[in-house]
Order: C-alpha cells, then sequence, then structure tokens
C-alpha cells in the first residue's frame, strides 16, 4: 500500500467518532427531505439552497449531510460567529468539522489539526507567512504578474478566472515550492489543476472505498499518487541543498524551522501535507477573488477608474479594499465549519455533541445589517469606517484564522497594481456572471470574461 493508498484509507471522510443520531427536536429548525438531496442542494445551488433557508427558517437552521444525516447547523447573525470563534477549540473542532478535506490534505494538515498538534504546527509555519517574509515574496509575484499580463492580447475577450488560475498557481509553485525546474514545474501543473478542478460528487465519493476503484474517483486517487511522488522527491532534494539558509520560498523556510526542543521541525510527510493545505487553501481561493475583482471593475466604469488611480499612485490600502469587497460580494467559502465535541450553547440553542456548527459566510457577506447596499460593488466600505467584527470572515475567525490571510491580500494586492498600471478593463458585450460550485469553493460560472485595452 502507498502512502497516499494509506492517506485516502486513514483520513477518510466520516468514519471517526461519530455521536449517535441526533433528533430534530434538539436541532434549530431545517427541510426534512432526505439527507441526499440536502448534501445535493448544498453542494451544488448552496447560493440558492442557503439564503432560501435562511428566508424560511430564520437566522439559524439546520441541514442533513450524507452519508449518517449528520447534522449541520448555520447561523447567520454576527454574535453566533464570535460565539463559535471564541468558542474551547477543545470542544469547537476545527479539525473534524474539515473532514471532507482529508483524504488529500492529509492528517498533518493546518486545516485538520487540534489541540497542542495545530498549536504546534501554526507556530512552526507563522514565520513563513509574517509581514517580512510576505515582503520578500511580492517581488517574485510582481514578476510573476507582469510576465502574465504580457502575454493578453488586448482587444480579445478571455476567461479572467483561467488566467488568474495559471497565475496564482505559478505563484504557489515558485514562492511556496520554490521550484524553478521547467521540467518540474510541467510536471507538477496539471497534477495540481486536477486536484483543484474535481466535482462535489467527487468529494463527497470519498467517503465511500469503493468508489475509488472506478471512474472520476479512481482518477482523483491515481493522480494523487503522481503528485505525491513529484512533492516527496522535491522534499528530498530540498533537504540535501545546501543553500536553505539563503533561500526565501516557504519549503526552504519550513526545512530550517526547529522545534522548542532545536530538533527539526517537520518531518517528510508533515511538510508534504502543509505544502498541499498551502497550495489548496491558496491557488483557487486568491485566483477567485482576482477574477471576480476583474469582473466588477470591467463592469463598472467609475469603480474602475478609482482602483486605477490607486494604482498609479501606489495606494495598496484602496487596491486591498478591492480584493476585500470581491471576497465579500462573491464568496469563494461557503461556510466555516465547527464540530462539537461535547454539548455547547450557541445563542439560545443548546447543542448536543456531535453536531457541526458554523457561520454562514454567504448569509454574513450579504445582511443589510452588516453592510449597507450589500448587493452593490463599493470597495470604499473597507476604508470609510470600521468594518464590524465577524461580519468580513472570508478568512475564517479566532485562533483559527488561515495563516495566508496576508499572503493572499498581498498577492491580490500585487496582481491588480500590475493589470491597472498597464491596462483598462471592460466586459465584453451581454456579460453577466454568477457563481458556480466547483469543488468546497464557488467560482464564477462563466469564467468572468473580461476585455483589456492598453492604457
Amino acid at each position: 500500500m502507498t502512502v497516499t493508498d494509506d492517506r485516502f484509507t486513514k483520513m477518510r471522510p466520516f468514519n471517526a467518532g461519530a455521536a449517535p443520531r441526533i433528533p430534530a427536536r434538539a436541532l434549530p429548525p431545517g427541510p426534512r427531505w432526505p439527507a441526499i438531496l440536502q448534501s445535493f442542494a448544498l453542494m451544488r445551488y448552496r447560493h440558492q439552497f442557503i439564503p432560501w433557508l435562511h428566508r424560511r427558517y430564520g437566522d439559524a437552521f439546520t441541514i442533513r449531510v450524507v452519508p449518517k444525516a449528520s447534522p449541520m447547523v448555520l447561523f447567520a447573525e454576527p454574535e453566533r460567529a464570535k460565539e463559535i470563534f471564541a468558542g474551547d477549540p477543545e470542544v469547537f473542532n476545527a479539525g473534524k468539522g474539515n473532514g471532507i478535506l482529508g483524504p488529500v490534505m492529509g492528517e498533518h494538515s493546518l486545516l485538520l489539526q487540534d489541540g497542542a498538534e495545530h498549536r504546534r504546527a501554526r507556530k512552526l509555519l507563522m514565520p513563513a507567512f509574517n509581514g517580512a517574509a510576505l515582503r520578500t515574496y511580492e517581488s517574485v509575484v510582481t514578476r510573476l504578474a507582469r510576465d502574465e499580463i504580457a502575454r493578453w492580447t488586448p482587444g480579445v475577450p478571455f476567461r479572467a478566472l483561467d488566467r488568474m488560475n495559471a497565475l496564482t498557481l505559478e505563484v504557489i509553485l515558485r514562492v511556496v515550492f520554490g521550484v524553478t525546474d521547467e521540467s518540474r514545474l510541467g510536471t507538477l501543473r496539471p497534477l495540481v489543476n486536477k486536484t483543484v478542478d474535481i466535482s462535489p460528487i467527487v468529494l463527497l465519493g470519498w467517503g465511500y472505498p469503493l468508489l475509488q476503484k472506478f471512474g472520476p474517483w479512481k482518477d482523483t486517487v491515481d493522480n494523487q499518487r503522481a503528485l505525491d511522488k513529484v512533492m516527496y522527491a522535491e522534499i528530498a532534494e530540498r533537504r540535501s541543498a545546501g543553500d536553505l539558509e539563503q533561500r526565501s520560498d516557504v519549503l526552504s523556510r519550513l526545512l530550517t524551522v526547529q522545534d522548542d526542543d532545536g530538533e527539526p521541525g517537520l518531518d517528510d510527510a508533515e511538510l508534504r501535507d502543509q505544502l498541499v493545505t498551502l497550495l489548496l487553501a491558496g491557488h483557487e481561493t486568491t485566483a477567485t477573488a482576482l477574477s471576480w475583482a476583474l469582473y466588477e471593475l470591467g463592469r463598472d466604469p467609475a469603480q474602475l477608474a478609482l482602483a486605477r488611480a490607486a494604482a498609479d499612485s501606489g495606494d495598496g490600502d484602496y487596491l486591498e479594499a478591492v480584493m476585500k469587497e470581491s471576497m465579500r460580494l462573491h464568496p469563494v467559502i461557503p461556510m466555516v465549519i465547527r464540530y462539537l465535541t461535547a454539548p455547547a450553547r450557541i445563542g439560545e440553542w443548546d447543542l448536543p455533541r456531535g453536531t457541526n456548527v458554523g457561520p454562514s459566510i454567504i448569509l454574513a457577506h450579504s445582511r443589510e445589517e452588516n453592510f449597507d447596499r450589500p448587493d452593490e460593488f463599493r470597495p470604499q466600505r473597507f476604508l470609510e469606517g470600521h468594518v464590524p467584527a465577524n461580519t468580513w470572515i472570508p478568512f475564517g475567525g479566532g485562533v483559527r484564522r488561515c495563516i495566508g490571510a496576508g499572503f493572499s491580500l498581498m498577492e491580490g494586492v500585487a496582481v491588480l497594481r500590475e493589470v491597472l498600471l498597464e491596462y483598462d478593463v471592460a466586459l465584453p458585450s451581454g456579460t453577466r456572471d454568477v457563481p458556480k460550485v466547483r469543488n468546497i469553493t464557488s467560482v464564477p460560472r462563466h469564467g468572468a470574461r473580461i476585455v483589456v485595452r492598453p492604457r
């Protein structure tokens, strides 16, 4: 059995420590449909399903998900988000809440660890994402962005999502993995793209080992075997490099970190899991936010003029606000989930052990109580006044807030600046885009088509 097969067996979703079936009377209201239908609606039509549940059942409601009709309670109010983010991490388990990602990310992933293991891993990873480290990465991102936009053809419409995915993948491979060999880059790119580009049905199928012998589920496992082989080879080669201290990429930095006792901090399996986590959490999410930002600027000449002026003057704060507003108006991730390992009270609800709970990002970002005129794209809202806590939550919150949040925003600002210094952005005639569920993320259904012209 390969390390990949072992991981898929060990990290199979839904197979560990399940609580007894929780009766509906112990939970907020929700639809009585079969769990398979609710799961399908959540995975395939979440941008319609979740607002409909909110309108029908109020600020707290329950969804049952396969395979065991496990309850997931979503909340719309920021007060409930605060309670969940501030809850005891030993009770509000993030690792179990992210269990569906286990077969690909692995047991050592920062997203799947809890307690002391999570604190240790976060401490070891944090130096690679502090302010000083981000400043060293920015010049690489800027160079890669210039290389990318130099290949664009003015006046010819194209899918911004495709180009932003290609760019952010290149950033991950070079800045995080530190890969510069073109042969290895050529091997990694399709393996990574196949890892990201999977359907919700494949995600759900990870809980059923028999499916992994057939069709798209088998393809997923085969792709993971190939990706693991390349990644472990890269880690082994990098360990033997004599210039780690002079390298600035994330992998090289992580190879030099040490535990409190002075021992090497991360073994090969830990490195592999953390690198894949950074890859999946930081590639498509940032690409999607950038593609929506370009789409929104292209459909509003007034907003484009403001963003272009910010690029000209070096106003990174305004360009960061553009990224934040893109993430608010078009959530890439729908919710932040915690698994209750013990009973907990959230708002008026006393919820039993085994319940999955979390704030809905979709609802938090679209509430009029949180954001004035929430349907409008208006970056200025992030500069005009204070955005209330727990209302803008694309990176989660509390001690589990995404470690790569600063990296994502830095990358977004650098890319927007280079695009806007070179081009004006518009939408092709008749263009309109809406969200589409891709895997655990939502992306522009039509790829956020834009057209650029030299300034």
